[in-house]
């Protein structure tokens, strides 16, 4: 559906992107994630067509969307940052209105009606926009993407600046989408990605430093499994027996307790499943274990691991120059 090839956006000697590579099939919900500033803006700019790359290029269902922009846009329901609405509109008003613009060709009212059900928007279709809350605005700028029916949907940033229970709402609504569309969404917060998507493109400083199914993202971290282990025995006593095991990259107590149990944070070596090494330590000392907990795989650790990774690596280097074309 989606093919992004050595995108390369430069401002001067500063580059928003920097030769950015990726595909995208038919019905995956991807997100795009990185830090602000990180580039993710650009390159949904240009993947809308709303903006040229200095070089590369991007072509929507097989369609260059620089050579042919109006058949390719036509794949294409885009809610930017702040929704494109026509305050002083009721929501039919200008759902009618951006049917005229995109010059569809379906059954007006039936889409019009099929899409008002899908963003709820049911309700409030004779209501001014402007007297709608921030919620309901950002579900008018999603109900505007829908509108041709496109084969994908891309969001920059939709849930900013909304309550916890719109954020709930909208997160559901794209899952909704997700089902008959090809959905990108372009965020830099992690409960967002971790909730609605099936892969995470990761960007930083214009380049992608992760590309890896959601479920997937901590093998792109070297080294072994990390737990929170609460064992009722003094650090003296467990950290050499447990050091000792084969599957023990390390272990060190947090100093923290928990009634009279001890806190330890062990890692397994790479790729080893070390568990059942510990269960048959501690029962061989009868050693109680009163808590078993993964640490450091959650989505916001992986990030700032590969973030703080990618810069060690570019931090001391100038971006190589190249000829736009």
């Amino acid at each position: 559906m989606i093919k992004a090839e050595n995108l390369v956006k430069r401002y001067g000697s500063n580059y928003a992107l920097n030769d950015v590579s990726f595909e995208i099939g038919e019905g995956e919900i991807v997100g795009l994630l990185g830090p602000n500033g990180a580039g993710k803006s650009t390159a949904m700019n240009i993947l809308t067509g709303y903006l040229s790359a200095t070089s590369g290029s991007v072509s929507i269902n097989g369609v260059d969307i620089l050579e042919h922009p109006i058949d390719a846009k036509k794949n294409i329901g885009f809610l930017p940052e702040q929704p494109p609405v026509y305050p002083e509109m009721t929501v039919i008003e200008y759902l009618n209105f951006v049917y005229e613009l995109k010059g569809c060709d379906l059954d007006r009212e039936a889409h019009i009606n099929e899409i008002l059900s899908v963003a709820k928007l049911v309700d409030v279709k004779k209501r001014l926009i402007k007297n709608l809350s921030k919620g309901y605005r950002q579900r008018v700028g999603i109900a505007q993407a829908l509108v041709g029916d496109p084969k994908i949907i891309i969001f920059d940033e939709p849930t900013v600046g909304l309550d916890p229970k719109q954020i709930l709402e909208v997160r559901n609504l794209i899952r909704t989408l997700g089902r008959r569309h090809t959905v990108i969404l372009s965020t830099h917060i992690l409960a967002e990605v971790q909730a609605v998507c099936e892969r995470v493109i990761i960007i930083n400083k214009g380049n992608i430093i992760a590309d890896a199914k959601t479920s997937e993202l901590t093998k792109t971290i070297e080294g072994g499994y990390r737990y929170e282990i609460k064992i009722c025995a003094q650090p003296k006593d467990v950290i050499p027996v447990i050091s000792a095991l084969g599957s023990v990259k390390k272990i060190e107590s947090t100093g923290a307790k928990d009634a009279d149990a001890f806190i330890y944070i062990v890692e397994s070596t790479p790729g080893v499943d070390m568990r059942k090494q510990l269960f048959s330590a501690c029962s061989s000392n009868q050693w109680p274990i009163i808590g078993l907990s993964a640490v450091g795989t959650d989505l916001e650790t992986i990030f700032i691991n590969l973030v703080d990774r990618s810069e060690e690596v570019t931090g001391g280097k100038k971006n190589k120059t190249r000829r736009a074309h």
